[in-house]
């Protein structure tokens, strides 16, 4: 039987909730609200039920499933009262502000023993998997250096995303994405810590960020939006103990070029404006071999099949708090480390 679900939050991310709740083979929209009027009223001319108030959802016993799809700094209230008024929840990235928002609302969910998670719905973009399924596969050895990268050049959408009251800024939009892809390509302990925040189109929230992290193996990461970029770096680059593996756009296969010997009899050097060089020469196919896969395939309603799968103590859910936690003190790191101009130090890892 279906899982009853409503959407709080009818904007852009809650109507994407909505929509794929009315095509799913595992949950039904019971209906939505927003507290904009405009919003409920577009709704309804969709055939959409609408709630009179968020009070109105909690009272209702039939509701097995709260979405929560509002602006970032709303979130603490409306989880935590909807959890403990016997609904499960998901909750939109990034889920909370500070660690002890997010901690209570763990809390809730305890006392409630009611299932909460977080909607990292970019653990299914096929750019990742792609980068997922290389290193799952050791088919160029052990990773060295991964780089994440998203690039616009539009600046930030004018709408609470460009204001800090409401949680705005890249760190928290799109930095909480790459951020977790990347601890989940590389699930270590973080020893090391710097980022850098841009202000080039706006002086309230950061428009921009370049992260790295340094892993307790050694491995190290980049993460970097950018939303001033009118040529675009690649979305994905990694360094392995065998090979390289680039992937231009998320559009894109992934283009592997896999070492198969060190050493070549003769290297043939080549002329640059300076002079010849014999280091940076290119490989030849004797030594290296260059081939392309194909993309994954993805469907993003496994997330909401995992929920109900979960819900009823089938499976564990995909995305874990201790998951979610994790990701939000790297965005909190990276703010600390922006503010203090210096890298911060984690001997113990975390």
């Amino acid at each position: 039987m279906k899982k009853s679900v409503v959407v709080v939050g009818y904007g852009g991310q809650g109507g994407w909730h909505a929509n794929h709740a009315l095509k799913s083979d595992v949950v039904t929209l019971k209906g939505i609200y927003d507290i904009k009027e405009e919003r409920n009223q577009a709704a309804r001319d969709a055939g959409i039920f609408v709630y009179d108030s968020f009070e109105a959802i909690l009272a209702d016993k039939d509701i097995d499933i709260v979405v929560c799809a509002t602006p970032n700094d709303a979130h603490l209230d409306i989880v935590v009262r909807s959890l403990l008024s016997g609904k499960n929840v998901v909750c939109e990235k990034p889920v909370a502000l500070s660690l002890e928002d997010f901690d209570a609302m763990c809390d809730a969910a305890k006392q409630a023993g009611k299932l909460f998670t977080v909607h990292q719905n970019r653990r299914w973009d096929v750019d990742f998997l792609a980068i997922k399924s290389i290193i799952e596969s050791g088919a160029i050895g052990e990773t060295i250096n991964i780089e994440s990268r998203v690039h616009g050049s539009r600046g930030i959408p004018s709408d609470w995303r460009c204001h800090k009251q409401y949680g705005g800024g890249m760190v928290l939009d799109w930095g909480v994405h790459l951020i977790d892809q990347m601890l989940q390509l590389i699930p270590e302990k973080i020893t090391k810590v710097y980022c850098e925040l841009n202000n080039i189109t706006t002086d309230e929230v950061d428009d921009g960020m370049h992260l790295m992290l340094t892993f307790e193996s050694g491995k190290r990461a980049t993460v970097e939006v950018g939303t001033y970029n009118f040529i675009y770096m690649p979305r994905f680059y990694m360094q392995c103990k065998t090979g390289s593996t680039l992937i231009e756009d998320w559009q894109k296969k992934c283009k592997i070029a896999k070492m198969k010997a060190w050493n070549e009899k003769e290297v043939m050097p080549v002329q640059t404006a300076a002079g010849i060089t014999k280091t940076m020469a290119p490989r030849d196919e004797i030594t290296l071999d260059t081939y392309e896969i194909e993309r994954p395939v993805s469907d993003v309603h496994d997330f909401y099949r995992n929920l109900v799968k979960a819900i009823d103590g089938v499976e564990a859910p995909i995305v874990k708090q201790a998951e979610v936690r994790r990701v939000l003190q790297v965005m909190l790191a990276c703010f600390e480390s922006h503010e203090k101009n210096q890298a911060l130090i984690f001997p113990e890892g975390f």
